[in-house]
């Protein structure tokens, strides 16, 4: 079943195309990953697939509905893990997370259940009482990950998750998103970094200057073309991710 579909998608930012006609699918519980440099639009089709950012042409559809028509019910079923870390320092850990949900309509008492949960899935049941400035940057990332599921979303949408964080921590993420994808929850991914999307994903858009360069999973990539999926890229766009 497919989840997300855009079909002949353009979004223009004054004047400028940033992202250029392009389609694709994805199917619920895999991991599709968007990835390529910076200014290459994946930023920008995340942002249309989470309903904050309307298409210039073409369409985009989450669970059968569109972007443009359906934006509240469709974000009540997201769950978004920001690239930059914006938890409020003024609120412990498990305020910060108390009081996220209110956005859904959550109760308190509900929502005290649910926290004490997850954070035991990112393992931070021992800070639930510390303030932000307690936390370690791997902490931080693990309770905006862990902020992203208080609504049990379907579709998790991720946009650099696991950026400046130690080999350690980043693995640690790697774990807890593997669980979600077992448990059948689709993640949408963008990454600079290729092992992530090697370890991670089921399937990938290659991303150039606002087109999509290819569809596959990373083992065809890698099979077709040779090397590893830095050096697919690299082959198919003529460029290396650093440009």
């Amino acid at each position: 079943m497919d989840i997300v579909i855009a079909q002949n998608l353009i979004k223009d930012y004054n004047g400028l195309r940033a992202v250029n006609n392009i389609n694709f699918a994805i199917h619920q519980g895999e991991c599709f990953g968007f990835l390529g440099p910076n200014g290459a639009g994946k930023t920008t089709v995340m942002r249309t697939i989470s309903c904050f950012m309307p298409p210039t042409a073409g369409t985009v559809t989450v669970f059968g509905m569109d972007v443009t028509v359906s934006p509240s019910d469709i974000k009540s079923r997201l769950g978004i893990m920001p690239q930059e870390e914006n938890l409020d320092p003024d609120l412990s850990v498990t305020e910060n997370l108390v009081v996220y949900a209110r956005y859904f309509d959550i109760r308190k008492k509900d929502s005290l259940r649910s926290v004490r949960e997850l954070l035991e899935f990112v393992e931070l049941q021992d800070k639930a009482d510390a303030k932000i400035d307690q936390l370690s940057g791997g902490m931080k990332h693990r309770l905006l990950l862990a902020r992203s599921l208080v609504n049990n979303p379907e579709i998790l949408i991720l946009d650099e998750p696991t950026t400046g964080l130690d080999p350690h921590s980043r693995r640690a993420v790697w774990d807890k998103l593997n669980r979600l994808k077992f448990q059948n929850t689709t993640l949408l991914l963008t990454t600079h970094y290729m092992e992530e999307a090697e370890k991670l994903c089921d399937r990938v858009a290659i991303m150039d200057s606002g087109t999509i360069v290819t569809i596959d999973s990373p083992a065809n990539l890698m099979a077709l073309h040779g090397g590893n999926l830095e050096g697919v890229y690299l082959k198919l766009t003529g460029r290396s991710l650093a440009d």
